[in-house]
């Protein structure tokens, strides 16, 4: 009841008394006037008075009414201001009740109702079902929080050994994909791929391998020093770094729209058997969680030991390459050598038996054959046109009466004058390769024959120089020879009669099996095999006596028994025959490269054993999982009884309840409300709020036109007195309320309606 309704009813009151007390003396005077007695004026009023005493006290009932309205209405009013002060007490007691619900329907659980729990048991029950809620919301959002760590955790580790179980063995490749993956998946802003490495000289440091950064691939070489930065302590310690304040020159990436850099940053060490392999950094502009710092160190691990393998395979794989490289090389040289070799051989024969008839057969073979004559002071006497054209010269006239030295290199003087020496002495002739210089100075390599011809009385008359040019055949075996000579320094090289005994073998043989060459004179080859092998290896051997090559690898023992591993070549020389006369032996030592071979096939193992830890630990995450959809499964349920209450709570408020969303469609109307205006909520739910309310209405009150209108602004948590219409067309007057609550994406209000 308003203020201004109270003062009129303390009016009205004792007016009405007055005007009750006047007609008394009213109805007396009228009964004179219309008896004769007095005349209808003032004056006959007052000789009423003269004749009737009683007249006066009926003039004073006006006052007397009066006061008595005054009384009455004074009374009543207080009586009625103190009912209407009860109300109000009521009222805001369910205003409260009701804000509060909403609080909890909106999730608000940190507010508190301000009403006295002793006088009011559903205080105390709201108060006890808010303290639950919120135990359960923090509890729910606890376990939420923990199960995302885990499933994040979980998903992350196997998304990552699957990229990790298809490695490649180009290591920059591999960098890329595994910094980008780890990049985006931990939502952090760049990342670097360091692998520890020795530089050009020789000294340990940290090459930049990959970086990602900002949706995209960058290309920062950066090379760091070991101990040096924090990449060098990082990789000292051999544990991560976390630093939430980056020196802001620290890193050389920055993104494309701007100078801003990352706060955060974290170092993690590849260490793989206590051995650092390499660091991965990673910066970000928000602060990374311990699960998120613990799960790049898992990550960090796994990668380690792949990184370990991916290097063994590559090493083995460009070792192999190489050996397969040199050993086909080294075949094709042999080979080659074998042939060239026999073609020298014959070479050497057939100039062996030429020379035996150079001094009968002269006159005959002269057209085929580089001969000349000297006196034995060294002086040309003779040359023919052979000897002219293989030296370079048109005629005779030209080298006629020259000395010998010539046609002989400088460098070779000192030892051609030996021979002449004795020649010109009548000494031993002299037979086999020499070399001639020509006119233009090119080297002429002959199979020359330099022998004395005497007088009847046994003195040297002169000297007869015959010669056949092998200047291709010697360059070629020179050739050969050095070929020899440099398979001898690379290769271990060893001959072996096809029974087995040694036979010869180079230095790099004794170096690597620790054996002096008088040792070796009384031991076969398969002295140097290990017994285990000793009968895969007989029947190798027979199949190279038998003319097939074997080339693989075969495992050796030195002088102190030591396993030693080679790529080893057997090949059998023939003799005239066509009869195996010898098996030359090649090989290189493979130990390191078998030994990391071995080394890879272990950590392959291993890597196996931790793939299926991983599917292991994926069973049971989804074991967890299914676990997990249970039991939210059952605080559904519970929420749902929850609301179920609270449904309840606002049936039972004394207070029309009515919900809208912001396109002003219907959401909820409590029962209250469906008499009101005698609706039933399913059939209006999902309708416009309009339906409710005659159009006029929205020019009646501003709050309740703003709560109708779709896309204007409510006014909310403001109490306004509003006049409504019932469902029967009867006015009502009410209190208003609007408060406003956000579910997801959505806006709901909700109007509060406490009738009069």
């Amino acid at each position: 009841m308003s203020e201004f309704r109270y003062k009129d009813r303390v009016i009205q009151y004792p007016v009405y008394g007055v005007l009750i007390g006047i007609i008394f003396p009213l109805i007396s005077f009228l009964i004179h006037v219309f008896s004769g007695d007095i005349l209808f004026t003032f004056k006959g009023y007052a000789t009423l008075h003269r004749m009737m005493s009683a007249q006066y006290l009926l003039d004073i009932l006006p006052v007397a009414g009066g006061i008595t309205g005054y009384l009455l209405s004074k009374t009543v009013n207080d009586f009625r201001h103190q009912i209407y002060t009860i109300h109000r007490n009521e009222i805001s007691k369910d205003q409260k009740i009701l804000e509060y619900i909403n609080n909890l329907m909106e999730n608000k659980l940190d507010r508190e109702i301000q009403l006295d729990e002793k006088a009011n048991p559903l205080a105390k029950s709201l108060n006890s079902l808010r303290t639950y809620l919120r135990n359960n919301a923090e509890e729910e959002n606890r376990r939420k929080q923990e199960d995302y760590q885990r499933n994040w955790v979980a998903e992350g580790l196997a998304r990552f050994g699957e990229l990790l179980r298809y490695n490649t063995d180009n290591i920059e490749e591999f960098s890329y994909n595994l910094i980008s993956n780890l990049v985006k998946y931990m939502d952090v802003n760049q990342g670097g791929f360091f692998l520890l490495e020795k530089g050009e000289d020789q000294k340990i440091l940290f090459d930049m391998k990959a970086s990602y950064a900002y949706d995209r691939k960058k290309f920062a070489n950066r090379q760091i020093e070991w101990g040096e930065g924090l990449i060098g302590t990082c990789a000292l310690e051999k544990q991560s770094i976390y630093l939430s304040d980056i020196p802001s020159s620290y890193l050389l990436i920055t993104s494309g729209l701007g100078h801003a850099t990352p706060k955060f940053l974290l170092l993690v060490p590849m260490i793989n058997q206590d051995e650092v392999l390499g660091v991965i950094e990673l910066a970000s502009f928000r602060d990374l969680q311990k699960y998120e710092i613990s799960f790049a160190e898992n990550v960090c691990e796994s990668i380690a030991i792949t990184l370990s393998g991916v290097r063994s395979n590559i090493r083995t794989s460009q070792l192999l390459k190489e050996s397969q490289q040199q050993a086909e090389t080294l075949a094709r040289q042999e080979e080659k050598m074998r042939q060239s070799m026999e073609e020298l051989k014959d070479i050497q024969e057939q100039a062996a038996k030429q020379a035996e008839k150079f001094i009968s057969f002269t006159n005959s073979v002269n057209h085929t054959l580089i001969r000349a004559e000297y006196n034995t002071d060294g002086i040309l006497l003779y040359a023919n046109t052979k000897f002219l054209s293989k030296l370079g010269y048109f005629s005779n006239s030209e080298v006629e009466g020259k000395h010998i030295s010539m046609f002989i290199n400088t460098k070779d003087m000192e030892w051609f004058d030996k021979i002449w020496e004795r020649l010109a002495q009548g000494g031993k002739h002299y037979e086999g390769y020499m070399k001639h210089v020509t006119k233009q100075g090119q080297d002429l390599w002959t199979m020359a024959t330099y022998t004395c011809v005497r007088k009847d009385t046994g003195e040297v008359d002169k000297i007869l120089f015959l010669a056949i040019d092998t200047t291709e055949q010697k360059k070629q075996s020179l050739d050969y020879e050095g070929q020899i000579e440099s398979i001898n320094r690379l290769n271990i090289k060893a001959e072996f009669a096809p029974d087995g005994k040694y036979i010869n073998c180079n230095d790099l043989f004794l170096d690597t099996m620790k054996y002096g060459r008088k040792e070796l004179e009384e031991m076969s080859v398969f002295d140097f095999i290990d017994k285990k092998d000793l009968e895969n290896f007989n029947e190798i051997w027979e199949n190279v006596t038998k003319g097939v090559p074997y080339q693989g690898q075969i495992k050796g023992l030195t002088k102190y028994e030591d396993e030693k591993w080679f790529r080893s070549t057997y090949t059998a020389v023939n003799d005239m025959y066509g009869e195996v006369a010898k098996v030359i032996y090649l090989a290189n030592e493979i130990t390191n490269e078998k030994l990391m071979e071995m080394e890879s096939r272990r950590q392959t193992d291993q890597l196996k054993i931790h793939e299926e830890k991983l599917r292991l630990a994926s069973l049971e995450i989804k074991k967890k999982l299914e676990q997990s959809r249970t039991e939210f499964k059952l605080e559904y349920d519970q929420v749902e009884n929850e609301r179920f209450r609270l449904n309840n709570i606002l049936e039972s408020i004394p207070a029309v309840v009515l919900t809208i969303n912001q396109s002003g469609k219907i959401v909820y109307l409590n029962s209250l409300g469906e008499k009101f205006w005698n609706v039933k909520s399913a059939k209006i739910i999902g309708q416009d709020i309009k339906i409710l309310f005659p159009d006029d209405y929205h020019t009646y009150d501003e709050s309740l036109s703003n709560f109708i209108t779709p896309g204007s602004i409510k006014i909310t948590d403001q109490k306004n007195t509003i006049k409504l219409t019932d469902g029967q067309g009867r006015p009502v007057h009410a209190d208003f309320t609007v408060s406003k609550s956000e579910i997801k994406d959505e806006v709901h209000y909700t109007a509060c309606i406490i009738l009069s």
